[in-house]
């Protein structure tokens, strides 16, 4: 499957979140994404930053007390750890999970509960893992 067929089948097409973005591990380069849904460079780099961030003693990354701007929107940080990165706006939010080659950056509109979203974008993060991505 390519790489656009996982942002328009299994992230977008579910229904369960409304905007995606397939990048590199490294965050330096696009591997497919939803129209209108622009991720900046800088935006990116804040991502790839969170999962290098070993938190402070008590365990809480930097992200999670600044929060992150994702295609120009800024979120607060619910959770941040070495795979996912979950936050909020209102009622909308971004789910964003690592995978060993690439991260899953989704958006989530008002309508969809997070724990949907959050359900469809690892179930893609854990078949990508199996199958060596």
């Amino acid at each position: 499957m390519s790489w656009q067929a996982y942002i328009d089948t299994s992230l977008v097409g579910t229904g369960a979140v409304d905007r995606a973005a397939i990048f590199s591990a490294t965050g330096d380069s696009v591997w497919a994404t939803s129209p209108a849904f622009n991720v900046s460079p800088t935006e990116m780099q804040a991502v790839v930053a969170a999962y290098k961030d070993p938190g402070n003693k008590e365990g809480v990354k930097k992200v999670q007390s600044e929060g992150l701007h994702i295609a120009g929107e800024r979120f607060v940080v619910l959770k941040a750890d070495d795979r996912s990165v979950y936050g909020k706006k209102g009622r909308e939010g971004v789910v964003i999970v690592k995978t060993t080659q690439a991260i899953l950056v989704t958006h989530y509109p008002e309508s969809v509960q997070p724990g949907v979203a959050a359900n469809t974008v690892e179930t893609l993060a854990d078949y990508l893992v199996k199958v060596g991505y």
